[in-house]
Parts: structure tokens; C-alpha cells; sequence
């Protein structure tokens, strides 16, 4: 593996604008429905007829999910987790302090090399916003994003294949379907306010699943690509994925993941795949 680190996590955030924050900012009393709160606050992100649910700002939002495949490597061999906060979705006493402080203070005793999508300029920077906000303390995590951008620990997979370049960015559910790794099933992020207002979290947390899944695999693809890994080792790393989701998916609350299985074996190698 290459770089320092023995731990890479490929991960992703979920998040809902917060009814705080805009009772807060756009001065709408406790009086005032949820949804009021909602419509004034996508209103005064742009909203249109044609998109009712712009992209917010992210120190709006709130966090309501974090997952990641956690790859750890040792002396003696490589294990590959999946890890979802909140752990029990269902308990609605669980924070977003909570899930920042679960997640960011797990990487501060690690020190994992951070592979994200479009992570740059969203994820990592709604992670110490929300942190900010939430008033904590992670010193660890602060000196990744406060840094020099060139001194992070962390790769775009966004960056590698395309960036912002006209004609060359791609969504990660286009690029991954055509290196015959599941995309978006179901769910899309335009969904996560819905459900997580509907009382839906458990939604919330299987579809970031899915798409941390999604980042790892095609993380693996690109250090296949880059050389980091041998023909023989990258089918070694996808099949301990395979692995991973055929243990989890025998839990009682890992049942989910066997859709993902089965949108991976479902996709035909491409014509000009590896495998």
C-alpha cells in the first residue's frame, strides 16, 4: 500500500439543512412549522420552480450520517470494515455532535489517509464547519483542514478523474457504473432532507453505506490503474469487499447490503474491464 498510513478510509457524509440555523438566521420563531422553516430556507437558497430544493449552503446543513470503509493494514495481512454512524438510526437522542465527535475523534487516533468524492470543496469542509458550530475541540482533524491543501493526508477521487474541467467531470455514479461498480440505486442525495425530516434515518444511513462502498471500489480502481496494486492483489482487494458484504449481510441490520451485492454482480464486465 502506498503512503505512511496502514489505514485509508474511503467515506461520506449525508446532510439536511438545520431548522436551527435558519429559525436563527432568517429570524422565524419557534412558532413556525418545520416546513415553513424548510420552504424559506431553500427559498433563500435560489429555489426555483424547476428545482424547489437547491443545493444549500453547508454550514446550513446539519450532518445526519457519516459512513466509511475503513481499510486497515498490518503485519498481519489487510482487513477491510464498513462503519455507519449513527449506529442505531433509529435513536433520536444520537446528535450531530455526537457523529462529529464518533467520527472525527476515531481519525484523530488513526490518522488515516481520507479518500472522499468531490470531498474537497464538500465534504471535508462541511465536517469542520459543523464542528466549528458544534463548538469542539479536534485538534487532529484541524491541522488536515487548516493546513496547506498539498500537506493533507486526503485524496479527491473527483480531482483524478476530472475535476471541474469542462467536459471532463463525471458524477461518481457515472464513473463508477462504467467500471461495473454500483452507483446511485435508489436513493440520490436530493432525498436525504426528506427522509431524514420523515423520520426515514435508517434510509439515510444505507444509502451512505452504498456510496462509501462506491468510493472505496472505485479508490481501488484508481490505485490499480496508478500501480499500486498488481492485477492479483486488486481482485484480492475486490473480493475481500465481496467478503465484507456477504458477512454483513447475514446481520440483521446489514440485510441492506445485499441489494449492493447484487447491483455489483449484476453489471456485465465492461468490453474493456480487467475482470
Amino acid at each position: 500500500m502506498a503512503g505512511a498510513n496502514r489505514q485509508t478510509w474511503a467515506f461520506d457524509c449525508e446532510w439536511a439543512p438545520d431548522l436551527v440555523a435558519g429559525r436563527r438566521l432568517y429570524h422565524l420563531g419557534s412558532d413556525v412549522p418545520d416546513d415553513e422553516v424548510l420552504r424559506v430556507m431553500w427559498e433563500q437558497g435560489g429555489a426555483t420552480e424547476e428545482n424547489p430544493q437547491p443545493f444549500l449552503k453547508t454550514v446550513l446543513c446539519r450532518i445526519v450520517s457519516i459512513a466509511a470503509v475503513v481499510r486497515v493494514e498490518d503485519k498481519d495481512g489487510v482487513e477491510v470494515h464498513l462503519w455507519t454512524l449513527p449506529e442505531k438510526p433509529e435513536d433520536v437522542s444520537v446528535t450531530e455532535s455526537d457523529i462529529l465527535k464518533r467520527f472525527l475523534g476515531k481519525f484523530g487516533r488513526a490518522k488515516p489517509t481520507l479518500v472522499g468524492y468531490n470531498s474537497r470543496f464538500s465534504d471535508l469542509h462541511i465536517l469542520a464547519q459543523r464542528a466549528i458550530v458544534n463548538g469542539l475541540s479536534l485538534p487532529e482533524f484541524a491541522k488536515q483542514v487548516c493546513g496547506k491543501p498539498w500537506d493533507m493526508d486526503a485524496v479527491d477521487l473527483m480531482d483524478v478523474v476530472g475535476g471541474f474541467k469542462k467536459g471532463a467531470t463525471c458524477s461518481l455514479h457515472e464513473i463508477a457504473n462504467l467500471c461495473d461498480i454500483p452507483g446511485k440505486l435508489d436513493t440520490t442525495g436530493d432525498d436525504v432532507a426528506r427522509l431524514f425530516y420523515g423520520g426515514k434515518r435508517r434510509a439515510i444511513v444505507e444509502y451512505n453505506a452504498f456510496d462509501a462502498l462506491t468510493t472505496y471500489l472505485l479508490w481501488l480502481r484508481v490505485e490499480y490503474f496508478k500501480g499500486t496494486f498488481g492485477t492479483t492483489q486488486y481482485a484480492e482487494e475486490q473480493q475481500r469487499v465481496r467478503d465484507l458484504l456477504k458477512t454483513k449481510s447475514a446481520e440483521p441490520d446489514g440485510a441492506f447490503l445485499k441489494r449492493y451485492l447484487a447491483a455489483w454482480d449484476a453489471l456485465r464486465p465492461a468490453e474493456y474491464g480487467i475482470i
